[in-house]
């Protein structure tokens, strides 16, 4: 009998956790998401109750060994890496696939134990465009596309396409009125029919993203479909759509989707489910609940982004970290002085985009704020260290050391070609500094505002504040860093005391640990 319950409330995360494929295994839900250009990479959340998430793993340290993916020669995978995984589990078996977009290649993952295990992957040399498996009577599929939407018979290993297998157009989606058609692809075979989830997005000014779902009692067709949501929570025209379905072992059923949220990134929302004649309807009354209860355990978690004091035994980051593309790993320690993280300059840059060991984490809305304080004497000249509001269009506050040492505390954005426009410069004695960027996203305000102090709370702003706007080339959510990178010569470094997070809640901001 079920008892216990607990809230939704949507956003259930107010953070860039895109393109989310959702299962229930073994009493919990667990989750993927895209991560592109951070690492490591695809991320793994679980909850019990869908409100409360936190990440237990990642399926790799680092995609590939590259130029690009290194940050070398200029080079680099913004807005590339890793898209759209899909998670499933089969005979005990978890599987994460994703396509790689500089790379042009299928990746499958596999792992006995989705919280602790290491991940075997296999390389498929293609290109599926957001991909999801289908395990169907002892055949495994991919499907995959835009607008035109193809299935792949895999060999039963997920290691190669099946020669003679299945391998052909699988099913055409709308194009009368409609710009974004069918993509996102999640399959599914439930009760005897086969349903495919796709969003689309018409044309027109009023029009807004929407899931759609197709179905067939066969694997190859014919195909009807239906609208199953077209809704934006009011929130500008940003439909909620591109997911996929879930039940626990009760079949209390839920679609877990997300939102463009602009700046802040794209966030999850979970909608509940229910069947009309073998269609899965989602939301209420046509709508997203703002909130709503499940039959769920209410289980606290772990904070999807939080504090460091940087006490660690172990040269191991908590897992609420990710790296700027692949770090390298003998440039940074949270052994070599106790309680700070040391960022050590490598090669000679003339950005922070192509800095390499740049530490970040998410954002999160309605706003929040992230302060640090950094011991800044073993700089060199040219060296440049401090704290990034992370996109594009990019802001930092930091401190920069000339050619004869001086240092000065610096605002900075991107000057159009992706390098540093100095925007203001004063003049620092001291050996600490203190810097701290808040981020307010709430009714698209979306702005960014730097400080700086040499006394701990005495803040003084710096700059101007940064209209952050979320862009396609880098495709991902502003995410807070913290960096130091050499333009004339390697061989400094800089000493982080702490990273403290703080999210307002209510009126008030407190400090997320």
């Amino acid at each position: 009998m079920q008892t216990a319950t607990a809230t939704v409330q949507n956003p259930v995360i107010w953070a860039d956790v895109p393109d989310v494929d959702v299962i229930y295994s073994r009493q919990y839900f667990y989750m993927v998401s895209t991560s592109m250009h951070v690492m490591p990479g695809c991320p793994i959340m679980r909850s019990k109750d869908l409100n409360n998430w936190e990440i237990v793993n990642y399926v790799f340290d680092s995609l590939e060994d590259n130029d690009q993916h290194n940050l070398v020669d200029g080079k680099h995978i913004y807005g590339k890496g890793s898209w759209a995984a899909c998670l499933r589990e089969h005979e005990g078996i978890y599987y994460v696939c994703f396509s790689c977009n500089d790379t042009g290649q299928f990746y499958v993952y596999r792992t006995d134990d989705i919280e602790n295990g290491e991940w075997q992957r296999s390389v498929i040399k293609h290109l599926y465009h957001d991909p999801s498996l289908l395990f169907d009577e002892g055949r495994v599929f991919v499907i995959y596309g835009n607008g035109n939407i193809h299935i792949t018979e895999l060999t039963s290993d997920l290691t190669a396409v099946k020669e003679g297998g299945i391998n052909q157009l699988l099913l055409q989606g709308e194009t009368e009125g409609i710009g974004l058609r069918i993509e996102g692809c999640h399959a599914y075979k439930i009760n005897g029919f086969y349903y495919f989830f796709f969003i689309e997005w018409p044309r027109g000014g009023n029009h807004r993203r929407r899931q759609v779902c197709y179905r067939s009692e066969s694997l190859l067709g014919p195909f009807e479909h239906k609208i199953v949501l077209d809704d934006n929570m009011g929130y500008r025209n940003h439909g909620v759509a591109q997911g996929g379905i879930v039940a626990d072992e009760h079949e209390n059923w839920f679609a877990v989707l997300f939102q463009d949220h602009d700046a802040v990134g794209r966030i999850p929302v979970v909608v509940p489910v229910t069947w009309q004649d073998g269609w899965p309807i989602h939301g209420i009354n046509g709508q997203v609940p703002e909130t709503f209860e499940v039959p769920l355990p209410f289980t606290p978690t772990k904070p999807i982004v939080c504090s460091d004091e940087f006490t660690y035994e172990d040269n191991k980051l908590a897992l609420q970290w990710q790296w700027n593309h692949n770090p390298d790993n003998q440039l940074w320690s949270v052994t070599e002085r106790a309680g700070h993280l040391r960022l050590k300059t490598g090669a000679v840059v003339k950005s922070v985009l192509h800095a390499r060991n740049t530490l970040t984490q998410r954002t999160e809305g309605p706003a929040c704020i992230g302060t640090t304080a950094i011991d800044v004497s073993k700089m060199k000249p040219g060296d440049h260290a401090g704290m990034i509001a992370l996109q594009s269009g990019f802001g930092t506050v930091g401190v920069k050391v000339d050619a004869l040492g001086n240092r000065s505390v610096v605002m900075t954005v991107n000057d159009g070609s992706g390098l540093e426009e100095i925007v203001e410069a004063t003049s620092i004695g001291a050996s600490d500094i203190y810097l701290k960027i808040e981020f307010d996203f709430e009714n698209s305000v979306d702005l960014a505002t730097f400080y700086y102090a040499e006394v701990d709370g005495e803040w003084k702003p710096i700059g101007r504040a940064l209209n952050m706007k979320y862009t396609l080339d880098h495709f991902m959510g502003y995410r807070i860093g913290l960096f130091n990178y050499a333009s004339e010569q390697s061989g400094g470094y800089v000493d982080v005391d702490y990273f403290h997070f703080y999210k307002r809640i209510g009126s008030e901001y407190q400090q997320i640990k």
